[in-house]
């Protein structure tokens, strides 16, 4: 080392840890960098593993703040939800940000070691499923792929039997007065909310004197805004797969693109959508 260079000790810096605990250790980084095992000789495949493996860490932290958000606004704490809504939010456009480096694979690079992938897909990730009932899209057929993982299932039909982060919104806005359709409030939470037209009027009320309902208001576009996130995301998920893969059926048996689309007609908060319509 040159006498120009900067040795951070003379500031202080800690450059010992041979008894104390270190960044490495922390974050137990040994055990996160030493999980990429490529399957194929293929330079790319580490992209590959790379992306998912990230999305599936942005999806921890999502559902570590979308059950807070929820129990939050069940004990009717609405400012700390309406904060963890938004880094939600945040989340989704990091979610967003990270197709545009998958694209940089070509459907030639790709080619390489698909084959290598045997049935594994998307379809199968338990926590984008976790996500996806936390919201309330509430599809039972869609525990079939964890099946053989009883835990995973465990854990997924306990969220089923939970009432979603919307229908707490509802019983919110119930709460304080906006009078919600007793049979949205009474329905059976292991099945998806749709839309209800009693339920577009209760909002109708909110956006049409917001200074009267300013709690719900924000809230409800705290809501919209997440979703107008969630819906980026599965819109670039189908560009990417189309530009890599074109039309081919899915790794798991879907029809990859098609069944891609279908995914992007689903409502989390329809209500909040139409009302707009109607205003």
């Amino acid at each position: 080392m040159s006498s120009n260079d900067y040795d951070p000790a003379v500031e202080g810096a800690e450059t010992d840890f041979a008894r104390k605990m270190s960044y490495s250790d922390y974050l137990q980084l040994d055990a996160l960098l030493g999980a990429q095992h490529p399957i194929s000789d293929a330079h790319d495949e580490m992209l590959f593993i790379i992306q998912h493996q990230t999305s599936e860490l942005w999806m921890r932290l999502a559902i570590h703040e979308l059950r807070a958000a929820r129990h939050a606004i069940a004990r009717e704490e609405v400012s700390p939800a309406m904060k963890m809504l938004a880094r939600v939010s945040r989340i989704f456009e990091q979610l967003n940000n990270a197709w545009d480096v998958l694209r940089t694979m070509t459907p030639s690079e790709y080619t390489h070691f698909r084959s290598r992938l045997g049935q594994s897909s998307g379809l199968q990730s338990y926590q984008y499923r976790l996500i996806e009932y936390l919201l309330g899209n509430r599809n039972g057929a869609m525990l079939k792929p964890h099946a053989h993982d009883s835990e995973v299932t465990a854990l997924l039909k306990t969220e089923l039997a939970t009432p979603s982060l919307y229908d707490e919104v509802l019983r919110l806005a119930d709460r304080k007065g906006l009078t919600m359709p007793a049979t949205v409030l009474s329905r059976d939470v292991h099945e998806t909310h749709h839309f209800d037209q009693g339920v577009m009027q209760a909002w109708r009320r909110v956006y049409e004197a917001p200074e009267a309902n300013w709690t719900l208001y924000e809230l409800a576009e705290k809501l919209v805004d997440f979703e107008d996130y969630f819906r980026r995301w599965r819109f670039n998920h189908v560009t990417t797969v189309e530009r890599v893969i074109g039309f081919k059926r899915g790794t798991g048996g879907t029809g990859g693109v098609s069944y891609l689309k279908r995914m992007l007609e689903v409502e989390l908060f329809p209500e909040l959508w139409r009302v707009r319509t109607v205003l």
